[in-house]
Formats: C-alpha cells, sequence, structure tokens
C-alpha cells in the first residue's frame, strides 16, 4: 500500500476491511511503512505489517494466494508484487493484470473500494472507522488545533490559526495546537498569538497513538488536509478541514458526518508542493472557520 502521510492509509481502510470479510481464512500481511504500525492495528483487518520504506522487493514466501495492489502505479509497484509469484491478482488494469482501468478523479475511499467490488469483492467506502485507541488522550476533551501540513500549499496563515484559538478559548474551549516536531515553532507562533499557556502546545511532544488518542477523545479538530483531519473522520469527532491544493471531492470528509469542509476551489492552483499557501485555502477566513465550527458543534451537541 502506498503510504506517503498518514491519511493514504486511512483512505484504503474500507478496503483493508472488505478484504478481511471476503479473505477471513487468510493471513493478511500489509506492505507499507512501519511507522504506521499503531493506526494499522486499529483498523482490524490486518493480520501482520511488513515494514518497507519504498517499492522494494518483499521479502515473503512465494506463491501467496493472492496479492493486492492498493499502491496506484502499477508499471512500479506490479512487479514488486509479480515477483511473489501469486495465485490470483487484485489490481487495476495492468500488462498481466486484468481490472478495471485506472480513472482520475473521485473520492480516495470510493477509488479502493471500487477496486475491489470490480474483483467481486463486497466493498463499503463508510466502512472507516477505527477500533477505540489503546491509551488514554493527552488532553480529553479538548479542542484541537493541527497547524501543521508538510507542505506551505496546505498551511494556512498563523495569524488566523490563532485568531480562531483565540475566539475559540473565549468561548469555553481548551485549545491544544498540534503538529510534527519540525513544525513546533509553528505551533508555538500560534500559541503565542492567541495567549495560549505554553502547555498548549503539543507539537512535536506527542507519538502517533497519543495523536489518535487525543483526536478520539476532542471535542472538536480544526485542521489543514492532513492525517489529523483524517483521524477526525475515522472517529467522528466534530472538524473544520481547510483544504488548497487537494479536491474535497477527491479527499473529503463524509458527508454524512459532523465535518466541514472550506476551500475555494474556483481559486485552486492545484500544486501540492509549492511553498506558499494554496490561493484556494487563503480564500477561506476565520469567519468562515468559526461559522463552520458552530455547525458542526450544534449537532453533537443534541
Amino acid at each position: 500500500m502506498r503510504a506517503l502521510n498518514l491519511g493514504d492509509l486511512l483512505v484504503v481502510v474500507p478496503a483493508l476491511r472488505a478484504l478481511r470479510r471476503e479473505f477471513s481464512g487468510h493471513e493478511i500481511v500489509l506492505a507499507t511503512h512501519g511507522w504506521l504500525a499503531p493506526v494499522v492495528a486499529l483498523t482490524g483487518a490486518v493480520d501482520r505489517l511488513h515494514a518497507v520504506r519504498g517499492l522494494t522487493s518483499l521479502d515473503e514466501p512465494p506463491g501467496p494466494n493472492v496479492v493486492v495492489n492498493l499502491h496506484g502505479v502499477a508499471a512500479e509497484s506490479n512487479p514488486v508484487l509479480d515477483a511473489l509469484r501469486p495465485h490470483r491478482r487484485i489490481g487495476h488494469a495492468a500488462p498481466g493484470w486484468d481490472g478495471p482501468e485506472w480513472r482520475p478523479g473521485g473520492h480516495e475511499r470510493e477509488r479502493w473500494c471500487d477496486l475491489l467490488v470490480a474483483h467481486g469483492i463486497p466493498a463499503d467506502p463508510g466502512d472507516l472507522l477505527l477500533a477505540p485507541p489503546d491509551g488514554p488522550s493527552p488532553a480529553p476533551g479538548a479542542t484541537v488545533l493541527h497547524v501543521g501540513a508538510g507542505y506551505g500549499a496546505k498551511e494556512w496563515p498563523v495569524e488566523r490559526f490563532a485568531a480562531v484559538a483565540a475566539a475559540l478559548r473565549r468561548a469555553g474551549h481548551e485549545v491544544v495546537v498540534t503538529g510534527s516536531g519540525a513544525e513546533r515553532d509553528r505551533a508555538a507562533a500560534v500559541a503565542t498569538g492567541a495567549r495560549l499557556p505554553s502547555g498548549a502546545v503539543l507539537a512535536g511532544r506527542t507519538s502517533l497513538a497519543e495523536l489518535v488518542a487525543l483526536v478520539a477523545g476532542a471535542r472538536l479538530v480544526v485542521s489543514g488536509d492532513t492525517g489529523a483531519a483524517h483521524l477526525a473522520s475515522a472517529y467522528r469527532t466534530p472538524s473544520v478541514v481547510l483544504f488548497g491544493p487537494a479536491p474535497v471531492e477527491e479527499w473529503g470528509p463524509p458527508a454524512d458526518g459532523p465535518h466541514r469542509a472550506l476551500t475555494a476551489a474556483d481559486r485552486r492552483r492545484g500544486d501540492a508542493f509549492a511553498a506558499d499557501p494554496d490561493p484556494a485555502l487563503l480564500a477561506v477566513t476565520v469567519p468562515d472557520v468559526l461559522a463552520a465550527v458552530d455547525e458542526v458543534l450544534v449537532p453533537a451537541a443534541r
């Protein structure tokens, strides 16, 4: 499975669950990045994680019953699976592989479920919830502002996050600010601008398992289009997600949950690796976010 980021795993959870049901008597081995192990365990669909970085050969016994390509770049990833000499191949159409044609667009959860359905395996894109986390939340009931994004194109301005944090704190929220260790300075700047206590900055201080528990037990998550947003979907935690270069219709939260996706699609530049924020993201204002917060929290309170 391709997993550049946490979201890449979370959008294939419905497909993994479908495979678990279809092949209930098999050992299911997921080949992907080892750092995802705490979340892989919460899918309930995988017996063993084969930790691998990149498209290297898999040190697995030859002749597995089934191999499934959830990577997406068939020309590069199919040979890795072909080398195992499988009895059955499940993937998109490619030389030596039967299956549906790869189609651009559409939601990623639906893409992988549609692939399995085309191979005769029932799959439900809505089957995306994770099991409860193993440990306690570092801040139960807190409102989480996840201010990191990995690339500048997805980074909503610090001063806007700070304005949202300050408004939510005035409204009675316990606000914590998260991100990676590399994003700690950015998180600290948000906390300073919002006059939050220094202990509110959790960026770089939580493991992946702790981040999962934090989001699962949160009152609210406000985030860019990142793994934290996908975790909020996986636990039905109310969330407001800010989109820039990526289309909401491909990566957005489920429409039937307590979630709102904000963007200005007509202004999208679409360069996910740009150093500066996408115009579609910059078009989202602080009042837009606060209004969306009210929308997702009202149903949650009933």
